[in-house]
């Protein structure tokens, strides 16, 4: 009996000491930190998920931070280990990536959106400002800086994503033409760097790992703070919409209106393919200029192209407005039947998006996979695009909005991290797809993802000069393609401010290099 029990200890002991050799004691290190918040080793299946919908890695643990101290602590204790150590780190905010961006396998996840510190301040005065958590989400900005009436200068579609994840991309809609994406509206930034530095860094202090971060997708530090310039904000928008026939005269209107002064505050654009009763789905939110054309209008089978446009204004304002959108309006070459104004308290106008989110969780349409394409397109190359894309490619429908606009390079900061056309006007276009899970027709996911092999497979053949925005590749190859001239510039950066590559692992930039002892 007791040689049997000694036996049993011995076989467990030679189970345990199996098991810490094949999984490294990692997570039990992280348990001997001392920080404010909390992690958790049990529930991080939410971390490898996104609203991508199509990739899934597991992480050891998601750090709850309370304190931007937690985020040092985690990342400097990993840097200590060494190369060593497969360990890697993600900062997630509100989880919408596309394809796996804010994942770590078997690695830390970060929940940004835990992150406490000071508390959102919003700054009056002639040059007002607001500084954020970057675990902050935009509306929740928006909302507090409403109070002050004042408001961000640019934005995205969707606002309820944080700041950390936008500004490590870019942030673009449609008043990128006047003010450039959010990366050009931000004035400082407070920054976990991979050793596990805390560096605060603007244009004139630490300007190089100020500018590296912003559209550097995660690799050179985590964003934990961050200024971004206010403007005095309107309380109401004119939110238009107008149709076209031909991609030629809508592209140049488009073009027409970012040139200048422009009267309008926002600009986009989407394609609409073989949409039925297309004017009467708009009447429910929007006016017809002319019901009685607007009700004999045909949308079935064609493709069209709508021209959409914003001006704020507030409500003592209003004659004056209704007459320079009038005249700007009349200038451009749009069908006069299709011609839609609504008008809606600025906020509702910013936060559009999650009203549609709202309806498609209703009944059950927001969790699916998203295979989104986001293509910066220089302006020579957009009619060839377009005739191929819409023309040949996408003929029988689409799986979600295609948004496509100009906007001006000159505002955009070429000291960002962020890859760009050459040309001084480039296209944002941006097929946003949602797949049917399970099917196999057109709006099933491989059907998608072969269309958009197709667009990228034409836009390298025809030597298009496209650059991905959000951009995904699988190879180093592809990321230095990606970046051209500016790939040695980014791997400096990189040696720079996370040497053992620990942020970001699920960019598929780098891999961290694991030294092995013999």
């Amino acid at each position: 009996m007791l040689f049997l029990r000694s036996f049993m200890i011995l076989f467990l002991s030679c189970i345990t000491i199996k098991i810490n050799l094949c999984f490294p004691s990692i997570p039990y290190s992280l348990k001997t930190l001392s920080i404010d918040g909390h992690f958790d080793f049990e529930e991080v299946h939410h971390a490898a998920k996104d609203f991508g919908n199509r990739y899934s890695f597991l992480p050891w643990a998601v750090l709850h931070p309370m304190s931007v101290s937690d985020i040092t602590t985690t990342v400097k204790h990993i840097w200590r280990m060494g190369p060593r150590s497969e360990f890697t780190v993600a900062a997630r905010g509100h989880g919408h990536s596309l394809q796996g961006q804010a994942q770590a396998h078997r690695g830390v996840v970060i929940n940004m959106e835990s992150l406490q510190g000071p508390k959102m301040h919003v700054h009056t005065g002639s040059f007002p400002y607001v500084d954020v958590s970057g675990g902050e989400l935009w509306i929740t900005i928006l909302r507090e800086s409403l109070k002050h009436g004042l408001a961000p200068k640019s934005w995205t579609d969707y606002l309820h994503l944080t700041v950390g994840g936008t500004l490590s991309n870019a942030g673009i809609s449609g008043q990128a033409f006047r003010h450039g994406p959010q990366i050009s509206n931000v004035l400082q930034l407070e920054v976990v760097t991979g050793k596990g530095e805390v560096v605060n860094c603007s244009e004139k202090h630490n300007s190089d790992l100020f500018y590296s971060v912003l559209g550097g997708l995660g690799q050179f530090g985590i964003i934990t703070r961050a200024r971004i310039s206010l403007e005095p904000a309107p309380e109401m928008v004119k939110w238009i919409r107008a149709l076209y026939t031909d991609f030629a005269t809508f592209a140049r209107d488009q073009e027409k209106l970012i040139s200048g002064e422009s009267t309008f505050d926002y600009i986009e654009g989407f394609v609409i393919i073989n949409r039925t009763g297309l004017l009467n789905n708009w009447r429910s939110s929007f006016n017809p200029q002319d019901p009685v054309q607007a009700s004999q209008f045909k949308s079935d089978g064609r493709t069209l192209f709508c021209l959409e446009l914003a001006k704020y204004f507030n409500p003592q304002e209003t004659a004056v407005v209704n007459q320079e959108i009038k005249s700007s309006l009349s200038q451009l070459n749009h069908i006069p039947s299709t011609l839609f104004i609504s008008e809606v308290p600025y906020i509702e106008f910013l936060d559009r998006v999650h009203i549609s989110e709202i309806k498609l969780r209703s009944k059950g349409l927001w969790e699916v996979p998203h295979p989104w394409l986001n293509l910066l397109i220089p302006r020579s190359k957009i009619h060839g695009f377009a005739q191929e894309v819409f023309g040949k490619i996408l003929t029988d429908t689409s799986n979600g909005p295609i948004l496509i606009y100009p906007v001006n390079k000159s505002k955009w900061d070429n000291r960002t991290s962020v890859v760009l056309p050459e040309e001084d006007v480039f296209y944002l276009v941006a097929f946003l797809s949602s797949a049917v899970p399970s099917s196999t027709g057109s709006d099933g996911l491989d059907h998608i993802l072969l269309q958009n092999k197709r667009i990228l497979e034409f836009c390298e053949i025809a030597r298009l000069g496209v650059k991905q925005y959000l951009p995904h590749y699988s190879t180093q190859g592809d990321w230095r393609a990606h970046f051209g001239p500016q790939w040695e510039v980014f791997v400096q950066r990189k040696s720079t401010y996370d040497p053992l590559q620990i942020l970001s692992p699920g960019q598929r930039i780098f891999q961290k290099a694991i030294a092995y002892s013999s």
